[in-house]
């Protein structure tokens, strides 16, 4: 009996948006959800885990029917440099203010590549901060600091 073609990378991936998607719809089972009309706190994230798990779904079944290459190394540097970033600018963001902690970020995750080099590390944190500092400030008009009280000197 011949086994059926299947991709494991994104049977593996469907999986675990699937998890994703059933965590973060559990977390949000107490919150009101309320109507579209008038959306409860609860809304938004379970309309976002609905279509998190679908996409889940999506990308399993696509796995069937067709033969994938075979799953690489992880990427742990990526994974080093990639996830902390967006940690680091949360817990930054109030102290140093916008600019200077969206810059330490892209520098950050910026190192998840090795083929990243020093000065377009450099310019790309700068370039992202400048962008997001005329979209976000500027154009959009949000209330934050661009540059908090802990460099207030």
């Amino acid at each position: 009996m011949a086994t059926k073609p299947r991709d494991d990378t994104d049977m593996i991936a469907g999986l675990l948006l699937m998890a994703a998607a059933a965590f973060f719809g559990w977390q949000t089972a107490g919150l009101e959800i309320g109507t579209s009309l008038r959306m409860g706190p609860g809304y938004f994230p379970m309309v976002l885990s609905g279509l998190l798990f679908l996409l889940g779904v999506l990308v399993f079944l696509k796995s069937f029917g067709r033969t994938g290459e075979p799953m690489g190394p992880v990427a742990w540097r990526g994974m080093l440099f990639i996830l902390p970033a967006p940690v680091f600018f949360g817990l930054t963001v109030r102290g140093l203010g916008f600019v200077p902690a969206l810059f330490f970020t892209a520098l950050i995750a910026s190192q998840a590549s090795a083929r990243m080099r020093p000065l377009p590390a450099l310019v790309l944190a700068v370039l992202v901060t400048i962008i997001s500092t005329l979209i976000f400030s500027y154009g959009l008009g949000l209330p934050f600091r661009r540059v908090g009280p802990w460099l207030d000197f």
